[in-house]
């Protein structure tokens, strides 16, 4: 394979909503994310289906407590800097910075919180990767606005950002305007903050819903130039390329639609334009989605600077679904790979299929990439000592680094950085389990949450600190 790029930013990655818990010290405000419960209604929370703007009696939310990063941050970060890692990428509570998403004041208490983060990760050499919205929107803008079904948005994600841009500035030098963006068109809840109402054309809202992110991330990359021109913005999607299940021309034209549509918000924001075939599918549908002659121009002019993507697996497609089975546990349905092994949660492993990824990326945008999320969910069980010995997880993230360096060193791929899922145990977005662990950091906590909280390192720790220190030449 041969080393990567000198410079190259090896990490791992969480979310605040999956992390750090203490979800009302510190000022914090309710956000959609605490809002999501475990359990059996936890997918219709998540879709919008079942109304919950209030944490109910007989519900467990697990993000609530999560694995307390809020107080224990400084021993794992101090674990990650152990590992070697060159990058930390983590996302900010919104509702820690703004509480109701519209306050007059930001909250110092939130702002302190991410700066003690911040100046922790540049102690060990660390790059801040820092994700702006990592699906949170205060749970007050979804009751006053409908959240991002309202244009309002936009002014209140403006206000925070020029907030945490100018208290971290040359502290922090690249930004996530979104994660997975495109996870509005399947959890518009958890994605966006998104309810419907009776009559309602829902897929007309998430595009809708969509637009107006769009020209909110043109607008904060604009911002973050500004404020310093050091500043490097990306967009984040949930990749993973489409096979057609056959070389039937009609399972081939599917796969490339379907690819269209996993692309469609990305196009905006790296090329600046709706692309053709989007601009048809909406006026196929008749949807207005608010687009102004200065949306136009703002995201013309205000691309991002990179484009990063998590990728857990490729995905299949035909022209004619249902003669076949598919896949479990994934948001983006696939029918089943029979070339393919899969996961304890369904999701069917594919290393090549990042090569595939990469490539079909580079090609498209011809931009910088970032993996900023790949790993495996997997039940972790400690010996008799609290060792894991997770070889399985080991396995996973070696042919899947193999296959990136192969599309850096053999395809001329130019790649910043990967930065795996999940460094340290968390709770499943998905989910909402802790038994479905990614970590080379075993969190002793449980579903129903008991537990210590105590850190230990997995098998996996060690060798990926090998990886690090060989810059990928060590696998």
């Amino acid at each position: 394979m041969g080393r990567l790029p000198e410079g190259f930013l090896w990490g791992g990655a969480t979310a605040a909503n999956q992390c750090e818990g203490a979800y009302l010290e510190g000022g914090r405000g309710l956000a959609n994310v605490d809002l999501i419960p475990a359990g059996t209604d936890r997918q219709k929370v998540m879709d919008g289906i079942k109304v919950m703007l209030e944490c109910e009696p007989g519900y467990v939310y697990p993000s609530h407590e999560a694995i307390d990063f809020y107080h224990h941050y400084k021993e794992d970060i101090a674990l990650f800097a152990e590992m070697g890692f060159k990058c930390y990428r983590f996302s900010i509570a919104w509702s820690r910075i703004y509480p109701n998403g519209f306050d007059e004041e930001p909250n110092e208490d939130g702002l302190q919180f991410y700066e003690a983060v911040i100046d922790e990760c540049r102690k060990y050499g660390m790059e801040p990767l820092v994700t702006i919205v990592h699906f949170d929107v205060p749970q007050a803008c979804i009751k006053r606005f409908g959240a991002w079904k309202s244009r309002e948005m936009i002014d209140c994600y403006l206000k925070y950002c020029r907030t945490i841009f100018n208290r971290y500035k040359r502290k922090v030098r690249y930004w996530l305007t979104f994660n997975e963006i495109n996870m509005i068109l399947k959890h518009p809840f958890l994605a966006a903050g998104i309810l419907f109402e009776s009559g309602e054309d829902q897929e007309e809202i998430k595009y809708r819903a969509s637009h107006y992110e769009l020209v909110a991330s043109a607008l904060a990359t604009k911002l973050a130039h500004e404020i310093d021109p050091e500043n490097h913005v990306g967009c984040m999607l949930a990749a993973g390329q489409y096979y057609p299940y056959s070389c039937a021309p009609g399972d081939v034209l599917t796969a490339m639609k379907k690819d269209d549509e996993n692309y469609f918000f990305i196009d905006v924001q790296a090329r600046g334009a709706y692309p053709n075939y989007a601009m048809k599918m909406l006026e196929r549908k008749g949807y207005n989605i608010g687009i102004t002659e200065e949306d136009k121009k703002i995201l013309a002019e205000n691309t991002v600077d990179f484009i990063s993507f998590s990728y857990y697996s490729s995905r299949v497609a035909s022209a004619e679904p249902e003669k076949y089975s598919v896949t479990s546990g994934n948001a983006f349905e696939s029918i089943c790979n029979p070339w393919l092994e899969t996961s304890e949660w369904g999701w069917q492993i594919d290393p090549v299929g990042l090569r595939i990824t990469l490539n079909a990326l580079y090609e498209r945008y011809q931009k910088p990439l970032f993996i900023v999320e790949n790993g495996l969910g997997a039940v972790d069980t400690p010996d008799d000592n609290g060792n894991v010995d997770d070889t399985y997880r080991i396995s996973y993230l070696r042919e899947h680094i193999k296959a990136m360096e192969l599309a850096v060193n053999e395809d001329g791929v130019e790649l910043w950085g990967y930065t795996t899922w999940g460094c340290i145990d968390l709770v499943s977005a998905g989910t909402g389990e802790m038994r479905k662990r990614y970590g080379f950091i075993y969190v002793d906590k449980t579903d129903d949450g008991s537990g210590t909280l105590k850190r230990s390192r997995k098998s996996s720790f060690n060798w990926y600190k090998q990886v690090i220190a060989s810059n990928g030449e060590v696998l």
